[in-house]
């Protein structure tokens, strides 16, 4: 005759409540978290993008203001496109510690993401560039032998 002997309990595997209630806080910690690490990361990449063009569009304007020397004017303004974006940009002059140099300032605006950057490039210039017929202080060196 077979003996009687006690059912074995089979372990049924699985989660039990507490670990999937942990979990589900990890997540809702880790999830939020990563969202606004990728949405800073993008916009940190669109506007050094953007940076970029605005830092060639101020050298552009004022490389041609030199050129064409109109950077007399009190200040200039204009707006420039690349693809889809809109760059503002302004020219200043001001006055430098020597007489005869003007400190000219480009300064380009755009929008990343509802905020507004600006770039800003300055150079030096020689007023006596604007009048070809006035004299210009020019600085010599001489040797002795």
């Amino acid at each position: 005759m077979r003996s009687r002997t006690q059912p074995t309990r089979h372990r049924r595997s699985g989660f039990t409540l507490a670990e999937l209630l942990a979990s589900l806080l990890f997540l809702a910690i880790v999830i939020p978290a990563a969202v606004q690490a990728l949405r800073v990361a993008s916009l940190s990449g669109t506007v050094a993008a953007r940076k970029g063009a605005a830092a060639r569009i101020a050298d552009r304007v004022l490389n041609e203001s030199l050129v064409l020397t109109n950077w007399s004017n009190a200040s200039q303004r204009g707006t420039t496109r690349e693809g889809s974006i809109e760059y503002r940009w302004s020219l200043s002059r001001s006055n430098w510690n020597l007489p005869d140099l003007q400190v000219l300032t480009a300064e380009v605006t755009f929008a990343a993401q509802g905020r507004d950057y600006a770039v800003r490039l300055s150079t030096l210039a020689d007023v006596a560039d604007l009048n070809p017929g006035a004299s210009s202080t020019t600085l010599s060196a001489t040797s002795s032998r």
